[in-house]
């Protein structure tokens, strides 16, 4: 069951021809367990590390990061464990994003060990719990009234029933002319899914947006910029998060801009760092920013979030 509906309403158009709407987000929320330690993990015996347990989920901390970066109207579609349910509504109730959460009675919520090394680059151990069950009967095409863009995590296109969920949501978007973005999510499960099937799963889809890993295993080409290129001939628009070396855009067959990185002091842990420049830039674009200002305020968001321990904003 879902504990709540979007409210209807129609997109309006503002003077400077930007659509004024809310941001549906479907994807996941997850338990992280982020796990900081300064020296190599020894195995068969202990590491010192800093530990914290806190809300995440890169469907959830797009949504995060979008309300972060000025988005009023942001709403997030996901599946929980009843175990946990309260707690991560109410963190998505303090970060100003509504959630349409289904609780599941039988799995529990998905749980992620980010294991952040000195570098803050982080490893994770994953267990989808809950994610993967989001079915149909959790979607409803009323849940897009008053929304200008939709954005799917790729986590839900790793499994079946998450898929189907996610694909009805993608045509019913297509069918109202409503934008729909995709982040492929994970390049360790998206190589276990194949590049073909994956991208005969977005097809329809307006913007792509990989990280450098990502774009490689989807084309098969070394070069970010080659990659980005290719995709773009089959998905309208793409944007290649790069880390500390920013972001390619491209559309048409052809690399449009590279967006250098904002330098971000003392950065702590990277865990969605990717999610944070997805949220800023689809509130920029909501916004009425062009593409390359979009991946200017992606960006900045991305700098502030590697200077924060977890993927969601700080207070």
């Amino acid at each position: 069951m879902t504990d709540g509906r979007a409210p209807a309403g129609d997109r309006t158009t503002t003077g400077d021809g930007a659509t004024a709407g809310g941001l549906l987000v479907i994807g996941d929320v997850v338990t992280d367990v982020v796990a900081r330690h300064r020296t190599a993990l020894v195995h068969g015996t202990d590491t010192s590390a800093r530990i914290r347990t806190l809300p995440g989920g890169a469907g959830a901390n797009v949504a995060c990061w979008a309300a972060r970066s000025g988005c009023a109207d942001v709403r997030l579609l996901a599946r929980v464990g009843a175990d946990s349910a309260d707690w991560h509504r109410a963190a998505l109730r303090r970060a100003g994003v509504r959630s349409l959460l289904a609780v599941d009675e039988e799995a529990p919520t998905a749980t992620v060990v980010a294991l952040v090394d000195s570098t803050a680059e982080r490893t994770f151990l994953t267990d989808s719990g809950a994610v993967l069950r989001l079915s149909p009967d959790d979607w409803s095409p009323s849940m897009l009234d008053g929304v200008a863009h939709l954005h799917l995590s790729g986590y839900l296109l790793f499994a079946e029933t998450s898929r189907a969920t996610a694909l009805l949501a993608l045509r019913e978007a297509r069918s109202r002319r409503i934008p729909v973005s995709v982040d492929p999510a994970s390049a360790g499960f998206l190589a276990e899914l194949g590049a073909d099937r994956f991208l005969a799963a977005v097809e329809g889809a307006d913007l792509l947006l990989p990280n450098a890993d990502e774009a490689r295993l989807l084309t098969g080409l070394p070069e970010p910029a080659d990659a980005a290129a290719k995709l773009s001939l089959q998905v309208g628009r793409v944007v290649v998060t790069l880390g500390e070396d920013g972001a390619l855009l491209a559309a048409a067959g052809a690399v449009t801009g590279h967006i250098p990185a904002v330098q971000a002091g003392g950065a702590v842990d990277s865990t969605g760092a990717g999610d944070a420049f997805t949220g800023g830039f689809l509130a920029a674009r909501l916004a009425g920013a062009d593409a390359a200002s979009a991946a200017v305020a992606g960006c900045r968001a991305g700098a502030e979030a590697v200077t924060t321990v977890g993927g969601r904003p700080g207070p």
